[in-house]
């Protein structure tokens, strides 16, 4: 059971020693993890909404939090409250991970002598496959974009354009890696790039030639006549005012491109940056690659998490099978 510590009010500010024990979790996170400002992001709203639990509950020390709190706070998380709705699984098991590694980081710290998060169990998010789309239309979602021979007023951004969805779809890139590249990282003569990952992990990755001749159209007839709008930043991508170009700025590229495409923008088959990687490595392993090599090639830590893309193509060979084979429908 939790217990009431002197410091921190029914529905007051959360207590010092629990802003404090917080900032010292995300700090660890962003040193010793490397996590991604997104994710480090959603932490925080994480926790800023449990530590308005530990307050209401009078509760101003991490050491003073029992199981029972926690369960019901992650309980109502996945009920909703007054000005908070349900909160989906999967977010719901994100929240849980950032309340658990807290709880687990104080007792590291010898800030709590207990875990009172260690026996609760986080919701699993029920399994989603990736949703790939099939090469014809990644085919013309990708011209759709422009020729890689554009001229006049509107070439610079059209070729920025044009080689963005060809770098996505031609390495696999995360969304924040392709805005993150820099010119020094690509070398369009070795047809390779260097992509900096999440957890601070690295990987150089072959570019295919499609994708190099987009890139060469781009970076020598588009990008110095951006570049000359802004100041000077070392970003591949870079917007009308020649800054870097952000995560939003080619989420809307893409979007363009699949509205003139005729693919679905909205709703649960929308296609987003995402779409593009899995694409990527569904396309990789339905050619014959080796699960292990798409794994480098996408920078998994774990090959558990490229193992998921397996599945979608034992799914393709089943629809194949069921329309194709005889006997199928016994």
């Amino acid at each position: 059971m939790s217990t009431t510590t002197n410091g921190a009010g029914a529905g007051g500010e959360p207590a010092p020693a629990l802003r404090r024990a917080v900032r010292g979790y995300l700090d660890h996170l962003t040193v010793e993890r490397g996590l991604s400002p997104n994710t480090l992001a959603s932490y925080r709203r994480d926790l800023d909404r449990y530590l308005a639990t530990l307050a209401a509950a009078g509760i101003a020390d991490l050491a003073a939090v029992g199981t029972d709190l926690v369960e019901a706070h992650l309980a109502r998380l996945r009920a909703g409250e007054d000005g908070h709705p349900p909160l989906a699984v999967s977010s719901a098991a994100r929240a849980a991970s950032a309340v658990r590694g807290l709880h687990r980081f104080a007792l590291r710290e010898g800030l709590a002598g207990a875990d009172p998060s260690r026996d609760v169990r986080p919701p699993t998010p029920p399994r989603r496959l990736p949703r790939a789309l099939p090469v014809d239309d990644v085919v013309r979602l990708l011209e759709t974009a422009g020729p890689v021979t554009a001229t006049g007023d509107g070439a610079p951004l059209a070729l920025r354009d044009r080689a963005l969805l060809e770098f996505l779809y031609g390495t696999g890139a995360r969304i924040s890696e392709a805005v993150g590249a820099a010119v020094d990282d690509v070398d369009p003569d070795e047809g390779t790039v260097l992509l900096r990952g999440k957890g601070g992990r690295s990987r150089l990755v072959p570019i295919g030639g499609y994708a190099v001749e987009a890139l060469r159209a781009y970076l020598v007839r588009a990008r110095p006549a951006l570049a000359a709008a802004g100041r000077g930043t070392p970003a591949v991508f870079l917007n009308a005012r020649g800054g870097a170009l952000s995560r939003q700025g080619a989420w809307t590229i893409l979007r363009r491109a699949a509205e003139r495409a005729g693919l679905p923008v909205d709703g649960p088959a929308a296609v987003s940056p995402h779409t593009l990687r899995h694409s990527y490595a569904t396309h990789l392993l339905d050619g014959g690659a080796d699960v292990r090599v798409v794994q480098e090639l996408l920078g998994h830590a774990s090959v558990t998490t490229t193992q998921v893309y397996t599945l979608v193509t034992v799914e393709r060979l089943r629809e194949v099978y069921a329309t194709a084979h005889p006997r199928a429908r016994g």
